[in-house]
């Protein structure tokens, strides 16, 4: 799956009036992030964007169709990522409401792998408790 040039430049554009857009090749396509949050993906020159459990019903709603690929075995996987909607991908404005769920879906995701409380400070290194003369013998 090769995306080409024209259809890279033009999501980046859909994507642009909500953060800085930037594309990174993945897997014969390419993933696009909005401000650092995977949101996106280009496969099969088709534009697919994240939605979670909360996102999902509007895209079904809308008649998109899921992001889905033959995984070992033969079975066929699916991913959180749902085809934009024809209209969406006719203009910056058309698309904001979609990449909206689409951001919102990947805060969701980046705030549920955060730890809950901070760490606590790992211990002093050897390194350092020998440079300070507390390692062991001293």
């Amino acid at each position: 799956m090769v995306v080409t040039a024209g259809l890279l430049a033009h999501c980046l554009e859909l994507l642009a009036p909500l953060g800085r857009p930037r594309a990174r090749r993945m897997f014969g396509g390419q993933g696009l992030y909005l401000d650092e949050l995977f949101i996106a993906l280009i496969a099969g020159e088709v534009l697919y964007l994240k939605a979670d459990e909360l996102a999902r019903p509007a895209f079904e709603a809308a008649g998109c169709q899921p992001f889905s690929y033959t995984a070992a075995g033969g079975r066929r996987a699916m991913l959180g990522y749902w085809s934009a909607p024809d209209e969406a991908m006719e203009s910056p404005a058309g698309m904001q409401p979609w990449a909206r769920l689409a951001l919102a879906s990947a805060l969701r995701a980046a705030n549920a792998r955060r730890p809950a409380a901070p760490r606590k400070a790992r211990a002093a290194s050897a390194y350092t408790r020998a440079a300070s003369g507390r390692g062991r013998g001293g």
